[in-house]
């Protein structure tokens, strides 16, 4: 492909991508394909001779649309929501056409530059304490991959720290802190790392929160037992119930363990920081007191395409004494200077991606105020979501609401008798009628041994009317799942 073939693929590429978003509402939210489907309709090997574009260009249309699920759907209302902006499509555009492996400052000044920039900038708009800020040459923050590579490499560098000043104790002494609301990330970082992992019980009792008297047990036990708790991954916004850990709790009872590390994961309520109203709620004060790092992704609620997660540290040594490796040939003057940062040092990976490019587009286009009322108008529609839910003589709440989180069940008042066991069964059949559908999409989850369903509000097309008509569909089957139980007659 030469440039003027690559300018008209481009065009059309703009053009066909437009056209895709206009389009988007009219489509099916899942993709209707089967397992396989793609193997079937592609050739068992690659062409030997090179293929027009336009063809290569036509297959995407044919072959690869049909199998996407759409994220950014207005009607997308599971997992959570997952960023992309046009402002975000043309950074990456523009990053992938001047590739660098982003491996020091050398190997593109621009890269490393500006990602301690937008790092610094987004810490400000969130309201994050100065000492994480890469200004002040101590802390600082840097573009990851995911949560699960901020967590992992958080518990590398807590794990580093602790060993250096507690060099005979044995690595298999260690424990990693989670509780049973933590995401996945916490017992990954252990399976990868060949941690203990102890998952802290928590309780509806507490809003599924970690308590400081449910970490002050457990540190005692372990203690005794001879083994070395050396880091707590708390949670601002669990996955399941959008519960936010007592993190001033915890702080006072970790000042008597100094070597206990606090990684705060904020994947996805994290953004709402940028929002001064939803900081007490979010525990900004005890994040920028307490913790050792934090992290938040701004490709799921945060308008920047994924790839976008952000980790900040109160001390930077702490990452680079654990994952410094500076062989000769990447060897540089301004990093032997120490005049540079050389974020290979601050990840697991040698070569990292211009993802600093869309941070900078997507700031600078939306503004703080793009940014705040992006999340209060998604935090507005979960509130008229739950309202809803809360009067209704059919669902219940299983969950305080939280920002765009809601967590309900069906739970019909004329069955106020059945069993947990019961109930559950119902909403499994609830829930499996709306997986079942193609015009929305929405997620199960488990609290505590309560089957229930979380409703996350993310796409930046969702409007009012979309929420009503997820209630109205939510009402329709929920009413169906009822009808069909009661026919069976079993009312355990």
């Amino acid at each position: 492909m030469d440039i003027e073939h690559f300018r008209r693929a481009g065009y059309q590429a703009i053009d066909r991508i437009c056209d895709y978003y206009i389009s988007l509402r009219d489509r099916p939210v899942s993709s209707q394909v089967e397992p396989g489907y793609l193997r079937k309709a592609l050739p068992a090997s690659a062409p030997t001779e090179g293929e027009d574009f336009q063809l290569i260009a036509d297959d995407y249309q044919k072959y690869i649309i049909p199998g996407l699920t759409h994220w950014q759907h207005p009607s997308f209302f599971a997992y959570f929501p997952t960023a992309c902006t046009f402002e975000g499509i043309l950074g990456e555009l523009y990053a992938s056409s001047a590739p660098t492996p982003g491996f020091n400052w050398s190997a593109s000044p621009a890269c490393t530059e500006l990602e301690a920039v937008v790092m610094d900038w987004t810490a400000q708009i969130l309201g994050l304490d100065k000492s994480f800020y890469n200004t002040t040459e101590v802390g600082g923050g840097v573009i990851q991959t995911t949560a699960s590579d901020s967590a992992l490499i958080a518990t590398v560098a807590a794990r580093s720290r602790y060993i250096r000043e507690h060099p005979d104790v044995l690595m298999e002494k260690l424990v990693l802190y989670t509780t049973t609301q933590t995401h996945s990330l916490g017992k990954k970082a252990g399976l990868v790392l060949g941690l203990k992992v102890r998952a802290l019980e928590v309780t509806a009792d507490d809003d599924f929160a970690l308590r400081g008297e449910a970490l002050e047990v457990a540190l005692r036990e372990d203690v005794d037992a001879g083994l070395h708790p050396f880091i707590l991954i708390a949670t601002v916004g669990t996955t399941s119930s959008g519960a936010v850990d007592r993190l001033g709790e915890i702080a006072g009872v970790a000042k008597h363990y100094p070597c206990l590390w606090l990684h705060v994961d904020a994947a996805w309520a994290g953004v709402a920081l940028v929002c001064p109203e939803y900081r007490e709620a979010c525990q900004l004060p005890a994040v920028n007191n307490y913790a050792d790092s934090f992290c938040t992704n701004f490709h799921k609620w945060g308008l920047i395409n994924f790839d976008a997660s952000c980790l900040w540290v109160r001390h930077r040594k702490h990452l680079t004494d654990a994952l410094d490796v500076t062989p000769e040939f990447l060897r540089s003057k301004h990093g032997d200077a120490g005049t540079v940062i050389d974020y290979r040092n601050w990840h697991l990976g040698l070569g990292r991606r211009f993802r600093s490019l869309k941070f900078w587009f997507v700031l600078r286009s939306r503004g703080v105020k793009g940014f705040q009322k992006y999340i209060t108008d998604c935090t507005k529609l979960n509130a008229k979501f739950a309202e809803r839910i809360r009067e209704s003589d059919e669902f219940c709440l299983v969950a305080k609401p939280f920002l765009a989180l809601t967590v309900f069940r069906l739970a019909p008042k004329s069955l106020s008798h059945l069993t947990t066991t019961g109930l559950n069964d119902l909403n499994r059949a609830f829930y499996a009628r709306l997986a079942a559908r193609s015009d929305i999409a929405i997620t199960q989850t488990d609290l505590n041994g309560v089957f229930c369903v979380r409703m996350a509000i993310g796409a930046e097309k969702t409007v009012e009317r979309d929420i009503d008509r997820a209630l109205d569909v939510i009402g329709q089957e929920g009413r169906a799942a009822l009808g069909e139980w009661e026919l069976k007659g079993d009312y355990r």
